[in-house]
C-alpha cells in the first residue's frame, strides 16, 4: 500500500490521538542541521514550554528521542545503579513494565500491588516503605492506560519523601489532559509521551529531573547502563554547551514545538476542563448504553475510559466493525482485561464533542 492511500480515522484508542493540522504542517517543514542556530532556538523554546506544561522550574527538562517507553527507561537507568533498591507501584500493565525495566537495570526491585482499576493509598505506600525499605527510588504510573485509573500522587509523594526516597512518576497519558504539577507535588522525575494528550505523533518523550535527581545523576559511581539515554551526556546538547551526542529527530521536534504552542494557546486549565467535559459526556452516553466503567469511580481518568464489554459481545468484532464501517479506532483490554474491555481515548485533539458523538452513535447501532 502507498501511504498516500491510507484512510484517515477518528483516533479514540489509548494513543496515538488525532493531530492538529498545524502540527502536521510543522512536521512537513524542511529539516535543517541539528546544530543550526535556528534549530537550537527551537530546542530552547521546547524546553521552556515543557517547563510550563510540567509546571516546573527544573533546569534538566527536555524531550528524549524515543517514545514514552524510552522516557521510562531513561528515568530508571539514569537514577538506578546495580543493587539500588526501588519500590514499584504496580496497578496495571505499565506499572509491570516499570518493574521489568528496573530489574533489567540491576535494581533490587520490590513490587507493591493493588487490583487493576484500584489506586494506592498513601498509607499503603508508607507501610511498604517502612516494612521493606529503605528504597532509593519509588516509581508509580500516574494515569494507568490499561485500567483508566488515576493515582493520588500528592499524598503518595509526601510519604515517599518522608522516607528519604526519590519519586518517579509516569505521566505518559496524563500530561496535557489533567493536572500534572511536578514542583507542587514534589516529583523528582516525571516523563511523558508526545502521542497522547499533547496530540503530536509518537516519537519523543518529554522528561524533567528535579535538582535532587540531578544530584543523584551527577554523583553516580558507575556509568549509566544506556549510552543513548545517559542524561549526563544528552543534557550537554540541550544545554548551553551544545555538545553533539546524537542527531536529534529534527522534524519531530518541529512537531512537538507546534503542539506545545497549541497547548499554551488553549491554556492548561482550559485544556484540562475540556478533557473532563468530554469524558463526562462520553460516560453519560456509555452508561445509557448499559456499559460499566472498570476503574474506581472516585479515580477515573478523563482521557482514558476503560469499560467492560457486555456479556455475550465479541469485543474484538465490535472494534473491527467500528474501524471498517465507521473509521473509528478504540483499543482492546490488556493483561487481566484482555478480551473483556474496551479502552476509549479522549486525548488532545480527540477530546471533542464530534468524537464523542460519532462513537456513541456507532456503538448504539452496533450493540
Amino acid at each position: 500500500m502507498n501511504v498516500a492511500e491510507i484512510k484517515p480515522r477518528l483516533l479514540m484508542g489509548p494513543g496515538p490521538s488525532d493531530v492538529h493540522p498545524r502540527v502536521l504542517q510543522a512536521l512537513s517543514r524542511p529539516p535543517i542541521g541539528h546544530l543550526d542556530p535556528q534549530f537550537l532556538e527551537i530546542l530552547n523554546d521546547v524546553r521552556e514550554i515543557l517547563q510550563a506544561v510540567f509546571q516546573t522550574r527544573n533546569r534538566l527538562t527536555l524531550a528524549v528521542s524515543g517514545t514514552g517507553s524510552a522516557g521510562m527507561e531513561t528515568a530508571v537507568v539514569d537514577l538506578i545503579e546495580p543493587g539500588d533498591r526501588m519500590l514499584v507501584c504496580v496497578a496495571g500493565v505499565f506499572g509491570s513494565r516499570m518493574l521489568d525495566v528496573a530489574q533489567r537495570a540491576g535494581a533490587d526491585a520490590v513490587a507493591l500491588e493493588v487490583p487493576w482499576g484500584q489506586v494506592f493509598t498513601a498509607e499503603q505506600v508508607a507501610a511498604a516503605l517502612e516494612q521493606q525499605g529503605p528504597f532509593k527510588l519509588v516509581g508509580i504510573v500516574h494515569a494507568e492506560t490499561s485500567t483508566g485509573a488515576a493515582q493520588p500522587i500528592p499524598a503518595i509523594s509526601r510519604v515517599v519523601h518522608d522516607a528519604g526516597a526519590l519519586l518517579l512518576v509516569d505521566a505518559v497519558t496524563s500530561l496535557g489532559g489533567m493536572e500534572v504539577d511536578v514542583d507542587g507535588w514534589d516529583v523528582d522525575v516525571c516523563y511523558s509521551g508526545t502521542q497522547k494528550c499533547l496530540s503530536c505523533p509518537p516519537g519523543l518523550s518529554p522528561i524533567t529531573f528535579s535538582p535532587a535527581a540531578e544530584e543523584v545523576l551527577a554523583t553516580r559511581k558507575t556509568k549509566v547502563q544506556s549510552w543513548y539515554l545517559d542524561m549526563n551526556m544528552v543534557r550537554a546538547y540541550w544545554g548551553s554547551e551544545r555538545l553533539y551526542h546524537h542527531t536529534a529527530p529534527i522534524n519531530m521536534v518541529y512537531a512537538l514545538h507546534e503542539a506545545l504552542r497549541l497547548v499554551l494557546e488553549e491554556g492548561l486549565r482550559a485544556r484540562w476542563a475540556r478533557h473532563l467535559q468530554q469524558h463526562l459526556a462520553l460516560k453519560a452516553g456509555l452508561e445509557r448504553l448499559g456499559l460499566r466503567y472498570l476503574a474506581d469511580p472516585a479515580h477515573q481518568l478523563p482521557m482514558l475510559n476503560a469499560v467492560a464489554t457486555p456479556e455475550g459481545v465479541d469485543e474484538a468484532l465490535v472494534r473491527r466493525r467500528l474501524l471498517d464501517e465507521f473509521d473509528i479506532e478504540i483499543g482492546g483490554g490488556l493483561g487481566a482485561h484482555k478480551g473483556k474491555a474496551w479502552r476509549i481515548g479522549l486525548m488532545g485533539e480527540s477530546a471533542s464533542a464530534r468524537h464523542v458523538g460519532a462513537l456513541l452513535g456507532a456503538l448504539e447501532r452496533l450493540l
